[in-house]
């Protein structure tokens, strides 16, 4: 059982520092590509290298679903690689990655709150004070223009927004997906999900001007989108999906203030953003009010781990 904790465990924190970088790539390439052909290429990629993957190493049974459950495969597809992507790809175009990165950090709270609504628990004094902590983190964060001058207008309000709709897209996700996992495995999921969001999104993407984008690429957005399809698409979401098929929703969820730390660093080194005081204070609220809503009693971990 401990190895199994663990690799779920080193799994949600790779992939956190994978999708930590993605958002400085999406940053980047976003202003070359519009936002749906973006996800398109992204995901698009992203699952078709996952079904190659199985056939060529002859693990088709993998793909082998009943159709009773397309519906809820193909919802989670709508979620996590239809709205998701939009909403995460358009944001970046109206705000800084490292802004942006702060507030998808709010996914752990949303996963606590819906998981809680969905299995009729009541949160204790602690987590309540983490709601509001992280919620205030926020707060602080989109503040700072207004303390320093804001000048993103209704832009940042509305690339703000559209993050926040992102983060809610993340939380339902792995809130929902625990009914698949009680079917199928991580990989199957995944590849479905992943397949049925891109093949969503196409028409969108075409009307968009997606083939006429394909010639204007060069080198660097190329390789980007390479990156985006491989480690912040098929392999990132695979080992996402993988830690939540062996932990709850929170203790996965929590791993995504790795996001920031990631995507400010890199923000800070590639793309000369400057990151102030008061954010750095904000994201500092926002992880302690994750912790606070998460991190379980001992006795309660102790229990945990004895009924699995």
């Amino acid at each position: 059982m401990i190895p199994q904790r663990f690799a779920a465990n080193t799994a949600a924190f790779v992939a956190a520092v994978f999708f930590g970088s993605s958002v400085v790539a999406v940053r980047v390439a976003v202003q070359e590509i519009p936002p749906l052909s973006l996800a398109v290429l992204r995901f698009g990629q992203g699952g078709l290298l996952l079904v190659v993957v199985l056939l060529l190493v002859g693990m088709r049974d993998i793909l082998r679903i009943k159709w009773h459950d397309l519906p809820l495969l193909i919802l989670l597809g709508a979620i996590l690689f239809t709205v998701f992507p939009v909403t995460f790809n358009a944001s970046l175009r109206l705000i800084e990655a490292s802004r942006g990165a702060l507030v998808l950090a709010t996914i752990p709270l949303w996963s606590a709150l819906l998981a809680r609504i969905a299995r009729s628990e009541r949160l204790v004094p602690r987590q309540v004070v983490g709601v509001f902590l992280s919620l205030g983190g926020v707060g602080l964060a989109l503040a700072e223009r207004g303390v320093v001058g804001w000048h993103g207008g209704w832009g940042t309000l509305a690339g703000d927004g559209l993050m926040l709709v992102t983060a809610l897209c993340g939380a339902a996700y792995g809130v929902l997906a625990q009914r698949a996992f009680a079917r199928y495995n991580a990989l199957t999921v995944t590849t479905y999900a992943m397949v049925f969001g891109t093949l969503l999104l196409l028409p969108a993407a075409l009307v968009e001007g997606l083939v006429g984008v394909l010639p204007q690429l060069d080198g660097q957005t190329v390789a980007l989108l390479v990156f985006l399809g491989v480690f912040g698409g098929a392999l990132g979401f695979f080992l996402w999906t993988f830690a939540l098929s062996r932990l709850t929703p929170t203790q996965v969820a929590v791993y995504i203030n790795l996001n920031p730390l990631v995507a400010m660093v890199l923000a800070a080194a590639l793309l000369g953003e400057h990151l102030t005081i008061i954010f750095v204070a904000g994201f500092g609220a926002v992880l302690m009010g994750v912790l606070l809503v998460n991190w379980p009693k001992r006795t309660q971990a102790a229990s945990a781990e004895r009924s699995r």
